[in-house]
């Protein structure tokens, strides 16, 4: 099921706010973060310039959010080494920043973005 309009700008607005500050000015035209909203999932990626062809744009899933409209609450995953999905140990949540913060903060290094 799709996000509500109210709920979908939040996310755009919140992540669009976190995706343009973090990747260092000297490293823009290698690296990017974005994200796709599909359905009631987020997917927060990062994009680096292929090696062997540096006009291709390789992603590189980082976090998946998804929303339960029954529960108005977001469940955190990571992807794993084989971008498989798996669900983050903490309990869904209605805010969403806080997901979003623990991303950041990746305190069990399972989010990986910038290491590499």
């Amino acid at each position: 099921m799709a996000l509500s309009e109210f709920t979908l700008r939040l996310v755009q607005r919140k992540l669009g706010e976190y995706c343009a500050g973090r990747v260092h000015e000297a490293l823009v035209h290698r690296v990017r973060l974005g994200y796709a909203v599909e359905g009631d999932c987020v997917t927060l990626f990062e994009e680096r310039r292929g090696l062997l062809n540096p006009d291709r744009w390789v992603r590189l899933d980082m976090a998946r959010f998804r929303f339960d409209t029954g529960t108005k609450k977001w469940k955190l995953y990571y992807a794993d080494s084989e971008s498989a999905w798996h669900a983050y140990y903490l309990k869904p949540r209605a805010d969403f920043e806080f997901l979003l913060r623990e991303v950041d903060e990746d305190p069990v290094r399972v989010f990986w973005w910038g290491r590499g």
